[in-house]
């Protein structure tokens, strides 16, 4: 399985930030102009107004009985958009074409949030039937999540539409191993920068990872160096007491064991991602060589020490991200079901 897929962003909890933090999305991005593919904050200002008060409403309340919700829904999110585009694929369980969706790819077994959803639609179409789109819901889900770990709520444009299409095979994400340059290039292809890569990256600031997902830079690195010499010595010791040597826990046991992305705060989505890994402690080895790679260097530097910079940055990218390859028009269509097309 994947680890970046996985990892992308993994199950976690938030604690309100220690800082407060200001955001200020400029108007002509965010708000009352469309975003140039058809999407334009308050889509469903006239027919169906409640729905992100809704969305905002359900969110919080499942979140009081599970605090790793929002990473959860954060992550669902950002992995419908980066696979094929923010049209809801993830959540369908089938398609006409009978092959395996997006869902039932390996690389996708983490995920989860699914129920949540379901439950925003079904209140949505009581109020609002077949008018608002499950990617719609999704995008208003994410944001709230966002919310919740302890960013103000960015404004989220709508407009997105359906996709009536799934494939398992469309879900081929990078894994920490792989060349930092097609890692660039696969979020170039998504009309990600290189510099939002970094931004969105900070999400791995809370979040776990199960052992098997990085164990190998403790025990078989290389040949003749087995731990990774990029990885904090003593924060190495404490990944072994949680991981030890594979093959020395039984297999359900083993696939159990998880360790917390961030070690310093790892229930607060905040810049201390961009710390860590200045001082040897990232779990990913992709996410380490942001450190040494100049191209992204100096913006975990920058945002090490700003965080108002990072949080800003980060709400626009999270806006950003949530129109690649949107559906709108007449093109796709608005579910009734999430999980099944019309």
């Amino acid at each position: 399985m994947d680890i970046m897929d996985r990892l992308m962003i993994t199950t976690a909890t938030f604690f309100t930030l220690c800082i407060i933090i200001t955001i200020i999305v400029p108007w002509s991005e965010a708000a009352g102009q469309s975003t140039g593919n058809g999407l334009h904050v308050g889509f469903y200002s006239r027919s169906c107004p409640n729905v992100e008060k809704i969305v905002a409403e359900i969110v919080s309340k499942a979140h009081q009985d599970d605090l790793k919700l929002p990473a959860a829904l954060i992550r669902i999110f950002s992995h419908d958009c980066l696979v094929k585009g923010c049209d809801a694929s993830i959540l369908l369980d089938a398609t006409a074409s009978h092959e395996p969706a997006e869902k039932q790819a390996q690389a996708s077994e983490m995920l989860r949030g699914y129920e949540l959803i379901d439950e925003i639609k079904d209140r949505v179409e009581e109020e609002c039937p077949q008018t608002v789109s499950c990617a719609d819901i999704l995008a208003f889900a994410a944001r709230e999540a966002v919310f919740l770990a302890g960013l103000p709520r960015h404004m989220v444009p709508a407009g997105r539409r359906d996709s009536r299409t799934s494939r398992a095979s469309d879900i081929t994400i990078p894994n920490p191993t792989t060349p930092f340059d097609e890692i660039i290039d696969y979020f170039s292809r998504r009309g990600i920068t290189i510099d939002e890569m970094v931004v969105l990256s900070g999400a791995h600031s809370i979040g776990d990872a199960h052992c098997s997902f990085f164990d190998y830079r403790l025990y078989t690195f290389k040949k003749d160096q087995p731990q990774d010499p990029a990885l904090n010595p003593s924060y190495a010791s404490e990944l072994s007491k949680t991981c030890p040597k594979p093959n020395t826990l039984n297999p359900a046991e083993a696939k159990q064991r998880a360790v917390e992305l961030d070690p310093t705060t790892p229930l607060v989505l905040d810049n201390h991602y961009y710390l860590n890994l200045l001082q040897g402690k990232a779990l990913l080895q992709s996410d380490q060589t942001m450190v040494t790679d100049p191209r992204t260097s100096g913006l975990v530097q920058q945002f090490a020490s700003d965080p108002e910079s990072w949080a800003r940055r980060f709400a626009k990218a999270m806006i950003k991200m949530g129109r690649i390859n949107v559906l709108t028009g007449n093109v796709g269509e608005i579910r009734k079901n999430c999980r099944a097309i019309n």
